[in-house]
């Protein structure tokens, strides 16, 4: 901007007097310093301590200093409840569990479980697709964890992965039938089909699936 701007000539700077008058209008709003003794304006707010929350002293400049200087919020406290209070302040003290635990799970705090996803949740479900899903979640069977040589089994004989006990069973035998080498002639290739298809049938007997 140019020193001979228009603009400049709109600048108003207010005077020392007036900025003076201002500031002393301002702290003579002000409450008198609680600081027993003291009769200046507090200009100054200090926590009163634990458990006090959102509450406040009012002291002027020079004894809000002093007692912030010995203010001490722990005092009271054992070593075990202050190394506590610094652990929980991580989280900002509301209760935590692992991922993937819900409210039956050991060591969680039941009443704080369901406190967290009770009415006072935050999540708004208002078209109902999270109360649909955890129906539909509810209705399914868990899906199995295989380990690769089960799969491997599951694979060989030729079954979806879910396939429950039974199924396993009529399907070995229909495989047995199909490969045993008195039905094809006496080929190797059926014969070493058919110990894989036995192979993996015992594995799966033997882990349990069967």
């Amino acid at each position: 901007m140019k020193l001979k701007s228009k603009y400049f000539d709109s600048i108003r700077v207010a005077p020392r007097r007036e900025r003076e008058e201002r500031e002393r209008a301002q702290r003579s709003r002000l409450p008198e310093c609680q600081w027993k003794g003291c009769q200046e304006k507090a200009s100054h707010k200090a926590p009163k301590g634990r458990g006090r929350d959102g509450e406040y002293f009012h002291f002027c400049l020079d004894h809000v200093r002093q007692y912030n200087s010995s203010y001490n919020y722990f005092d009271g406290m054992s070593d075990g409840e202050v190394e506590g209070f610094i652990k929980d302040s991580a989280t900002g003290h509301r209760p935590t569990w692992k991922v993937g635990a819900n409210g039956s799970a050991p060591g969680i705090d039941q009443a704080a479980y369901a406190d967290r996803i009770g009415p006072k949740t935050r999540i708004r479900d208002p078209h109902g697709v999270l109360s649909r899903q955890g129906r539909a979640e509810a209705g399914a069977k868990p899906r199995r964890q295989l380990r690769p040589l089960e799969k491997k089994a599951f694979t060989t004989l030729n079954l979806r992965h879910e396939a429950e006990k039974d199924e396993i069973k009529s399907r070995f035998k229909e495989l047995v039938k199909l490969h045993h080498p008195d039905a094809n002639g006496g080929d190797r290739r059926s014969e070493e089909k058919l110990r894989e298809i036995i192979q993996a049938y015992n594995y799966l007997k033997q882990v349990g699936l069967v």
